[in-house]
């Protein structure tokens, strides 16, 4: 070991050197400002441009196909991203260039056009090219000499991850709900500069680890390499053309599906045998990779080596449709929290639910602000202005979250009158449309008076006229329009030429405590149960009863199934106006993270396992080109919540995402004896 490795693990927290928690920290920031916007995106597109926090009133399909197109290349880029690095740049410099690219491609996002969107999401993908791949890769570095304490390493920096996503969607959610959607998007822009600075100055602490690789034909493609014994098999000219063609098709499908659909631009119009002409590509690319690309190079290998190699191919395809159900968390999960959850709390439910979640915010906080004092004491004098910086973060977190929960407790609920015209529906139902300011009242509208309900931290006296906008696209819930927002409201509508659904409201009662959750409240529960329950299954893996791999994929797809089963159950036989309890959703979070829990942590595991040295950048590749593939499918189909809830129901919708994981989950259990034969005794 060098002297500076020596030098560099002589400074430890909690067993490990400091430099962990220095990446801990910027991967903290860095997860932080992803899932901050991540939370943000779907809903923001989707939201009704007449509302009380307009969006840009996009079709679910539309902003699906976006979503997925953006978080398909998430995982495709970090390929490219790792190779540049180990070739060229070194692994710290790869996360600073990331990690400014994705500053700017937050910051071009906070400006809310349709240029600036499109350019921030580009940048976030290739940003996360450089980032992702880099940051995990020091951490290995770091352990070369200490393989026997890697693991603890990881989970500490898993925990990063989780603390990072966690604060992330709670807090840009709630800024952007609360105040406006670029206060959402810029509050991640902000973190994610000042992660990457902080990371910067802890240069000291590293020495050469992660710098700049100093000889680049010391880095050899790992299909050279021979350290397992077998056969060579280098990638012959035949292998890259196919390899350049399947990409190119790949990619010219994910900027084309959102491409045709918003934009009307189609780069490939036609259709074969009723199938349109971007999925045909895809089939082709399909084929071509497996039959001609994978399958070739995997029959060159002796028997147990190729056994193996299937088997982990087959563990990709299951994987497909777990984060094909999964990452509905992100999309059409988003939009039923907001426009079909009853996330309206009273009295002493209300009451509970401030004070669990000041405990859920404040203790994880205190817990991390205490690893960042440890790491002070342990390194301020190497490198003092990343701590400086790290003080100012945690100030402005605590300042933050100080607000939130304030403004929470201080929020007064009241009963509001308005006036409406009762209709009837083509079904026989009763509906009622909101007189606004600008509506003339004709004499053979059916006039009456509504009462609802509304939460803001401001104070009002009986009697008091007031202004209302919608707070969801279902227009059942009503926010108080301040002086700054009803002439905004008044602008877009005569901006649009329509009506600018503004309606005027008189203050009836001030009811006992209530307080209305946020949308993004919801994805932090993920977050939270991976806290909670992580440790049980770590000691259930490492214990007698450990579950072979393929049984842990079955789990992990049949309990998430049993999540969605239990959100078509509690929206079953729900009717237009009427919300779900949100015990449901609360449920479904729990259900999809003991699944991700099981089938998650295992996947990766097997790359290094199954695969000879030589083939795992390729096989890496063939894996999160299956996430990317899960990714893509999530937003595509839950871009359809609302084309199939208006068909069918929105517990039709839900059914399709208990049966497919289930039924993929008895399967690959079914196989637990063929593949463990294909394992030739990998555990």
């Amino acid at each position: 070991m060098s002297d500076i490795r020596t030098e560099f693990f002589e400074t430890k927290i909690f067993g490990h050197p400091a430099g962990l928690m220095v990446l801990f920290f910027t991967e903290m920031w860095e997860r932080f400002s992803f899932y901050g916007m991540r939370v943000l995106l779907v809903n923001f597109l989707t939201m009704a441009i007449i509302s009380y926090n307009p969006g840009w009133s996009w079709s679910a399909e539309n902003a699906g196909a976006l979503f997925g197109t953006y978080a398909g290349l998430l995982y495709l880029t970090p390929i490219v991203g790792g190779l540049i690095a180990d070739k060229y740049l070194g692994y710290r410099l790869a996360v600073v260039l990331g990690c400014i690219i994705m500053t700017l491609g937050h910051a071009s996002m906070a400006l809310e056009t349709e240029l600036s969107l499109y350019m921030g999401l580009a940048l976030l993908v290739i940003g996360t090219g450089f980032f992702k791949p880099n940051i995990t890769s020091i951490i290995s570095e770091m352990y070369k000499y200490l393989p026997e304490k890697k693991d603890g390493a990881y989970t500490i920096f898993y925990m990063g991850v989780n603390a990072g996503a966690f604060f992330g969607m709670m807090l840009c959610g709630y800024l952007a709900e609360r105040i406006g959607w670029s206060w959402g998007f810029g509050l991640a822009g902000i973190f994610m500069l000042l992660g990457t600075l902080q990371f910067w100055l802890a240069k000291p602490l590293f020495g050469e680890i992660g710098e700049r690789p100093k000889h680049t034909d010391a880095t050899i493609d790992n299909d050279l390499k021979d350290e397992d014994g077998g056969k060579r098999n280098p990638f012959t000219t035949v292998d890259k053309i196919l390899i350049a063609i399947c990409s190119i098709i790949g990619f010219g499908y994910l900027i084309n599906d959102p491409m045709s659909k918003i934009a009307g631009i189609n780069l490939f119009p036609f259709e074969i045998g009723g199938l349109s002409g971007q999925y045909v590509m895809v089939l082709i690319a399909l084929i071509l990779f497996v039959f001609f690309l994978v399958a070739p190079r995997i029959s060159r290998y002796d028997r147990v080596v190729r056994d193996r190699m299937i088997a982990f191919i087959i563990f990709a395809f299951f994987t497909v449709f777990f984060w094909m159900s999964f990452e509905q968390g992100a999309s059409s999960l988003i939009i039923f929290a907001r426009d079909n959850v009853n996330r309206v709390m009273t009295g002493n439910s209300a009451t509970i639910f401030n004070i669990v979640n000041i405990l859920l915010t404040v203790i994880p906080l205190l817990i991390i602000s205490w690893v960042l004092i440890l790491l002070w004491k342990n390194t301020f004098k190497k490198i003092p202005g990343s701590n400086i910086v790290l003080i100012v973060c945690f100030t402005a977190m605590w300042g933050i979250v100080g607000w939130m929960l304030n403004r929470d407790l201080n929020t007064n609920a009241y009963e509001v009158s308005y006036q409406a015209i009762e209709t009837t529906n083509d079904e026989g139902k009763l509906v009622f449309t909101p007189v606004t300011e600008g509506y003339t009242v004709k004499g053979s509208d059916k006039i009456v008076q509504k009462v609802v309900s509304i939460s803001e931290p401001i104070t009002l006296q009986v009697g008091d006229n007031i202004n209302l906008l919608p707070k969801d696209n279902e227009k059942s819930t009503f926010g108080f329009l301040t002086d700054e927002k009803l002439i905004n409201a008044r602008s877009i509508g005569s901006g649009l030429g329509e009506d600018n659904g503004i309606i005027p409201a008189t203050v009836q009662s001030m009811k006992s405590g209530e307080i209305e959750i946020t949308v993004s409240w919801f994805s932090i529960l993920n977050s939270f149960f991976i806290i909670a329950f992580a440790s049980f299954f770590s000691k259930w893996w490492d214990s007698k009863y450990n579950p072979s791999a393929a049984i842990k994929y079955g789990l992990g797809l049949i309990i998430m199934g049993i999540g969605f089963a239990l959100l078509a159950f509690g929206s079953y036989g729900v009717v237009e106006g009427v919300k779900v309890s949100m015990i449901w959703l609360i449920l479904a979070y729990l259900f999809h993270t003991l699944g991700e829990l099981c089938l998650s942590p295992v996947g990766l595991s097997y790359v290094s396992k199954l695969v000879p040295g030589r083939m795992i950048a390729f096989m890496f590749g063939m894996w999160y080109l299956a996430i990317a593939i899960g990714n893509k499918l999530a937003a595509v189909l839950g871009g359809q919540i609302e084309n199939i809830t208006e068909e069918y129901s929105l517990s039709t919708f839900f059914l399709i995402f208990t049966i497919v994981p289930v039924v993929a989950g008895l399967l690959v259990m079914a196989l637990n004896p063929y593949l463990k034969k294909l394992m030739h005794g990998v555990h």
